[in-house]
């Protein structure tokens, strides 16, 4: 087998303040992962060592190739990343954002072509926002906002999908339609996907491989059934939940347990 990525013992620190211990991971290609954890466990730090955003101990291949060896422009053609906020200081409207997931297929002062002005639109039909093309981004509600990032990182074309809180801004409708692209994307185009998320019953309801983090280290690993149990979650959030099965009898649903 060829791990779309595979790690050996990361291991990251900001300062003194250890954030991420040993941790070995293998993502095998078209699979579906979600990071899961409290606050503070290395959700975030883990997906920005894996994009190359900090260099950490350990080691990182990407499709069996050490990450060192890629470059820039490569490693932008191999995966996307959608950050749970993105800064955006100048005026551009959402067809300019979404197009910009296109520098890596041309030079830096080449205009978009058919392609890419067609993987666009794409792209912003896929995540409907299409009807906000020629808006500027800083004039959006929080959900718009994401929902144009995920365009943009769609419109890279990439092999594997980053995301940080994916559903972070977005109310409830949206949230389901963006887990349901993520979904079909990953079945229809063999997409690599791996998400950080805060939501456990979204977590288990749409990505079949769950991976617990707890203070850094990787504290579960499995299906959703061997993950979201409720002595796992009492140990790493500490608290108390009754966990039963979704309609379908397959997926678990957490219901908190208050304490009076």
């Amino acid at each position: 087998m060829n791990p779309a990525i595979d790690t050996r013992d990361l291991s990251f620190a900001y300062k003194d303040r250890g954030v991420l211990h040993a941790v070995s991971l293998s993502v095998e290609k078209g699979e579906m992962v979600g990071i899961l954890g409290p606050n503070g466990s290395g959700k975030t730090t883990l997906l920005r060592v894996l994009s190359a955003v900090l260099d950490a101990q350990g080691e990182i291949k990407l499709n069996g190739r050490n990450i060192a060896t890629y470059g820039r422009r490569e490693l932008s053609k191999l995966f996307a990343v959608v950050a749970q906020e993105s800064h955006v200081n100048f005026p551009y409207t959402v067809a300019e954002i979404v197009l910009m997931g296109r520098a890596s297929y041309h030079s830096p002062f080449a205009l978009e072509g058919k392609k890419d002005l067609a993987v666009a639109r794409a792209s912003m039909e896929l995540t409907d926002c299409l009807s906000l093309s020629d808006r500027y981004l800083h004039e959006l509600s929080g959900g718009e906002k994401q929902r144009v990032m995920i365009a943009r990182a769609l419109a890279q074309e990439p092999e594997i999908l980053l995301l940080d809180e994916p559903s972070a801004f977005l109310d409830l409708k949206h949230q389901v339609q963006v887990f349901e692209l993520l979904r079909r994307l990953n079945r229809e185009r063999v997409l690599t996907i791996v998400g950080a998320l805060h939501d456990l019953n979204l977590a288990a309801l749409f990505f079949s491989r769950l991976v617990m983090l707890r203070e850094g280290k990787i504290y579960r690993d499995g299906s959703p059934r061997e993950v979201l149990t409720e002595k796992t979650i009492d140990e790493v959030y500490g608290i108390r939940v009754r966990v039963e099965p979704d309609p379908s009898g397959e997926k678990p649903q957490l219901f908190i347990c208050p304490s009076s």
